[in-house]
């Protein structure tokens, strides 16, 4: 038996005709899809402290599902103790079923876990139809043993779309469950 993610056939069977309804669509391959999610991680401290980069390392290949990366300085900044080639930070990007796995997870676990949650802010998109969002703790998700997390660290989430405009790419990341704040017109 072959898997296939619930939000890949979720998007097949329900949320392009939909899309293909509201938006006149006269083709499916005009219907915008999510080409990649990027987890991005800056630790800044790790100027100092080593180990953290790798902490880092860690719990971001135990929240992504896949190998994660340390990003290295690119310029030498004498105010922060930054050499050119210093790990400064943690990435991932996910691609396909890891993607629609990691978007599950993070709707249906990971953002309910958050305190006093009231949505998310519909500001972050960037014009393209690419959307960015901010988590302030990595402990909302559950595959990270609290016990063992020495720091709290944030991270920012991007989805990467083909959608032309925000409003379409805001309609199909609402399809894929991603709760916005109620929008007041």
């Amino acid at each position: 038996m072959d898997y296939k993610p619930r939000l890949r056939e979720q998007y097949r069977e329900e949320i392009v005709p939909a899309l293909m309804k509201q938006f006149n669509y006269k083709s499916i391959m005009q219907v915008p899809r999510l080409l990649k999610i990027s987890l991005n991680q800056g630790l800044g401290a790790a100027v100092v402290d080593k180990k953290i980069i790798d902490n880092g390392i860690e719990e971001m290949t135990i929240i992504a599902g896949q190998k994660a990366v340390a990003t290295k300085s690119k310029k030498d900044i004498s105010n922060f103790k930054v050499r050119r080639g210093m790990p400064i930070g943690v990435r991932v990007t996910l691609r396909g079923d890891k993607m629609y796995e990691f978007l599950d997870r993070l709707v249906a676990v990971a953002i309910p876990r958050v305190r006093d949650f009231r949505g998310i802010n519909d500001k972050g998109f960037d014009g393209k139809g690419n959307y960015s969002m901010g988590v302030s703790e990595q402990i909302i998700f559950p595959e990270i043993d609290i016990d063992k997390v020495t720091r709290i660290n944030g991270m920012n989430i991007s989805f990467i779309t083909t959608a032309k405009t925000d409003q379409e790419a805001l309609e199909l990341l609402k399809a894929f469950g991603l709760p916005f704040k109620n929008q007041k017109k």
